[in-house]
């Protein structure tokens, strides 16, 4: 059983998104590598490719290289040649260790701070109040000081390590574009890699990173040119023929006409025209017919790129401000992008908490919804529940239906976490697995453990269960789930749409140890001869 926990635990973990907390996921994985081994490496072969949260990338190269166990450090080292320098950089980083500045409050200060009472600004003798006609009030500034914390392993990388880095490197220098690309989208990151790894350059890589001479005909001295050019045409030729990133090319041009605009916009990838949605805008790419199209082409293409996350056109909506039929392209694309990971074809039910202050969980309900409406093959229920359950029917699976199915279901009232799956018993409605999108803060009956275990008998079945966690979650179906012998599948949503797509995997199979058989026989990558 312990080491069946450990596995479970480490695939609950890897649902959620640690944004950029390698520290913090460490002695996870150092647990089930030294429990379980053989398990620990065909999961980081099997993570590598269906995968999707880049922490956790990293940090099965990191504990694959410096692990003792046969075959490990080949398996590592070739699941390092995957990553983009920026990631490798942050492998060989935590494995040293480096130090972080934080500026954080003196901690005395806060405390006197937040003892003294609120002072009140000096109005006239006629009453006159701040600015803007109001009293100005405000609160003595707390000091704040710079603390230095220690990051990483501070061990040594192992030679078998540094000797693939070197090779990744020079794969990289022996094709002058390509090398380019790479320094004008991770400059810092490769130079630390040389630098950190006393790895030598060679002399265009010198020229390059360390020496500021670019050689002639490189994409940095034509960066030079681009600055000079008279003409936003010629500025345009420049910008395709050397495929100068969007970030880059707007530190560069000081006018971005529809020409140059559009000559961006023909060197990015959907990805990248997703990530700068917000900046083409306000930059007034969509106020030019001929440019605009252009970016609907992007778009059209990013539904089938395989390197374009599900969840980035959802979160680009949102962090733009768009609207309108754009909003829409950006939504299909999250739907296009979901339907291509594969089918559900067991039959689901997802419950929503809907009890005071769970408006985040109607929030997630509605990505849920859609996101497993479009793949589902089975039968799809769906409730709202406060101390009653509320049915979710929506006509269609976008994004779009499910906000019209979820109107006027608004937070508030009590939490039965088991009146929704009470009312499915009475209705005869069997499903092989539950979703509860809740804080687990239930105070009313019927309750969870008691509604299953009598819903378990009526219809002959134990349907997994799955804890979407939201809000100030606490471990009470958790603790209901062990004492009806359930392993509970659990995801704390913290706010980032683009781990949702990792619950996928989870409903995709007929059980978790179905997924762990997959896993314990997936195919080991193979590090490349020399």
């Amino acid at each position: 059983m312990t080491e069946r926990d450990l596995r479970l635990d480490l695939l609950n973990t890897l649902l959620t998104t640690p944004h950029r907390n390698l520290t913090a996921l460490y002695p996870l994985h150092q647990e089930i590598l030294t429990q379980d081994p053989r398990f620990y490496v065909r999961l980081a072969a099997w993570y590598a490719d269906h995968g999707e949260v880049r922490d956790h990338q990293e940090m099965f190269v990191i504990c694959l290289c410096l692990s003792q166990a046969e075959g490990h450090r080949d398996v590592g080292l070739a699941l390092l040649r995957r990553l983009p320098p920026y990631q490798l950089a942050r492998v060989v980083d935590f494995i040293k260790g480096h130090q972080v500045k934080r500026r954080v409050p003196v901690a005395h200060a806060t405390a006197t701070a937040a003892s003294e009472p609120e002072t009140v600004a000096a109005t006239s003798a006629t009453g006159a109040t701040g600015r803007r006609g109001r009293r100005a009030s405000h609160k003595p500034a707390v000091p704040m000081e710079t603390k230095i914390e220690q990051v990483g392993l501070f061990v040594n990388v192992p030679r078998s390590m540094r000797t693939e880095v070197e090779r990744y490197l020079r794969e990289r220098e022996a094709h002058a574009e390509r090398f380019d690309q790479a320094v004008l989208h991770a400059r810092a990151a490769i130079k630390r890699l040389y630098a950190g790894l006393h790895i030598r350059p060679t002399g265009r890589a010198q020229a390059v990173l360390f020496s500021e001479q670019p050689p002639e005909g490189s994409v940095f001295a034509a960066m030079r040119v681009i600055r000079q050019a008279e003409t936003p045409a010629e500025q345009a030729r420049a910008l395709v023929e050397h495929h100068i990133p969007y970030r880059v090319a707007t530190s560069l041009v000081k006018q971005m006409s529809p020409t140059v605009l559009a000559a961006l916009v023909e060197v990015m990838t959907p990805q990248e025209v997703i990530n700068n949605i917000g900046s083409l805008k306000a930059r007034g790419a969509f106020d030019n017919e001929d440019v605009k199209a252009l970016i609907e082409a992007k778009l059209e293409a990013a539904k089938s790129d395989k390197r374009v996350s599900a969840y980035k056109a959802k979160v680009a909506v949102e962090a733009a401000n768009v609207s309108g039929e754009l909003a829409e392209q950006l939504d299909a694309i999250t739907e296009a992008q979901v339907k291509a990971k594969g089918r559900i074809t067991r039959s689901t039910a997802m419950l929503l908490d809907k009890s005071g202050s769970m408006h985040v969980a109607i929030e997630v309900g509605r990505q849920l919804g859609a996101m497993i409406s479009s793949i589902i093959e089975a039968e799809f229920f769906a409730y709202a529940f406060d101390t009653i359950a509320y049915p979710i029917e929506a006509s269609g699976a976008s994004l779009v239906e499910w906000e019209k199915a979820l109107t006027g279901i608004t937070a508030g009232g009590g939490t039965s976490c088991g009146v929704a799956i009470e009312t499915m018993r009475r209705k005869g409605q069997r499903v092989e697995q539950i979703i509860l999108v809740t804080d687990e803060g239930e105070n009313q009956a019927p309750l969870f453990a008691n509604a299953y275990k009598d819903y378990s008998e009526e219809t002959n079945t134990r349907p997994d269960v799955i804890l979407v966690k939201v809000g100030h979650a606490s471990n009470v179906l958790e603790r209901a789930c062990t004492g009806l012998g359930i392993a509970p599948s659990v995801f704390t949503f913290s706010g980032d749409y683009y781990a949702l797509p990792n619950l996928i995997p989870l409903l995709q199979r007929p059980s978790m140890v179905d997924m762990l058989m997959e896993i314990l026989e997936y195919p080991l990558p193979t590090r490349k001869a020399s």
